[in-house]
């Protein structure tokens, strides 16, 4: 019996390495992908009190929100009733805080939007979605193997930005890793749901919040053209901020109503 659960522990741990190797292939066989000079040029261009792309700016509040919420439900008794383990907290109070410098992050870059302001922006989600994917791989593969991708996870994504901006200093821009970083939780997690048994209801919640951060990464490609439909009301860019800031916050929704299963 043990060794059949090893076995198949196994298994699943290879389909899982398998399939980032897969995605890492894929990504570094694309040719270099330079970050467009015409992507700084967003379609909010309103002015508040003084305050440039202020629509675009002001939505980055809603973040700072998500996180403030997610890190006062951490401090009190909730986080006891919320976990199996106290420690399977450490991911979502990375999280949670990585989601308050996005939207400071974020607020900052688009004061002057410009290829080094938006370094620090990507650092700031890229904390986030490694931080959320690690606490996954807690809840799903076993805390320690959580606990102990967590460093390299962040590692990974933080490098990814920086490459970036190196190359962009370097005049070979390549956005290859840093999408690749974008990619890799979208498509992990669900096959992390596929694989292993939950120790928490919220299944749903988990790819509620995917798909969320999915439609936030559209509007984001169709920021002038949804600025256009709308007559000027909104662009794409800024509903990318409110839906990916309620991304984050439905994964606080989940902390608050999963119940745990063993």
């Amino acid at each position: 019996m043990i060794a059949h659960k090893r076995e198949d522990h196994g298994r699943k741990l290879f389909v899982l390495c398998v399939s980032g190797v897969i995605l890492a292939v894929l990504a570094m066989a694309l040719p270099r992908i330079p970050q467009p000079a015409a992507y700084h040029d967003f379609a909010d261009q309103s002015v508040c009190m003084g305050v440039p792309h202020c629509f675009d700016i002001a939505s980055n509040l809603l973040f700072i929100m998500a996180g403030m919420a997610g890190m006062f439900f951490l401090s009190g008794t909730a986080e006891q009733r919320a976990f199996i383990d106290v420690r399977e907290s450490l991911p979502y109070r990375l999280f949670f805080l990585a989601t308050i410098l996005v939207g400071l992050g974020s607020g900052f870059y688009h004061l002057a939007p410009d290829n080094d302001r938006l370094m620090w922006d990507r650092a700031a989600v890229s904390l986030a979605l490694m931080s959320w994917f690690a606490a996954i791989l807690c809840e799903r593969v076993s805390l320690r193997a959580g606990l102990s991708m967590l460093p390299l996870l962040l590692a990974a994504g933080l490098a990814s930005v920086f490459y970036w901006g190196w190359s962009e200093r370097q005049g070979m821009g390549d956005l290859r890793l840093y999408g690749l970083m974008q990619i890799i939780p979208i498509l992990q997690i669900p096959l992390l749901l596929r694989l292993y048994p939950p120790r928490y209801s919220g299944d749903k919640d988990i790819l509620s919040v995917i798909a969320l951060y999915a439609v936030a990464l559209l509007f984001d490609l169709s920021d002038h053209q949804v600025y256009n439909s709308t007559r000027g009301i909104v662009s794409g860019h800024t509903l990318k901020h409110v839906i990916a800031a309620l991304a984050a916050y439905w994964v606080l929704v989940r902390l608050r109503r999963r119940t745990a299963r063993e």
